[in-house]
């Protein structure tokens, strides 16, 4: 996933969510620890750039590997780029921070979002 100055939060959320639809990626002020969640009042809005919420950052690239925890994730946009991440998981109709499952890989966090919704129909 590309990842330029000049994107808004929205356009790194449809990316995202278009290679893993069962999940989310939501932008915060602060950094949140392994494991914890982030408040909501601490959230971007999704039409903020990413060169006014973090100006020195520069443009590059994120891999989405199925394989990458989501602890590995968040740590990524965080060190190369200066950005707060925290990965929902769809379960049924709600968002849900995957604070006590950040070990698992995206694959794992998504095909469980995906099966919430499907078991829901």
């Amino acid at each position: 996933m590309l990842i330029q100055r000049n994107q808004k939060i929205i356009d790194l959320q449809q990316a995202f969510n278009n290679r893993f639809p069962g999940l989310k990626i939501v932008f915060y002020k602060k950094q949140h620890g392994d494991h914890e969640g982030s408040l909501k009042d601490l959230e971007y809005d999704s039409d903020q750039l990413l060169s006014v919420i973090q100006p020195d950052i520069k443009d590059g690239k994120i891999d989405l590997e199925p394989s990458k925890t989501v602890t590995e994730l968040e740590q990524e946009f965080e060190a190369q780029f200066g950005l707060n991440v925290q990965v929902f998981r769809r379960s049924n109709t709600i968002w849900l921070q995957t604070v006590k499952t950040d070990d698992w890989t995206l694959d794992v966090q998504n095909s469980k979002g995906l099966r919430s919704i499907q078991t829901n129909q």
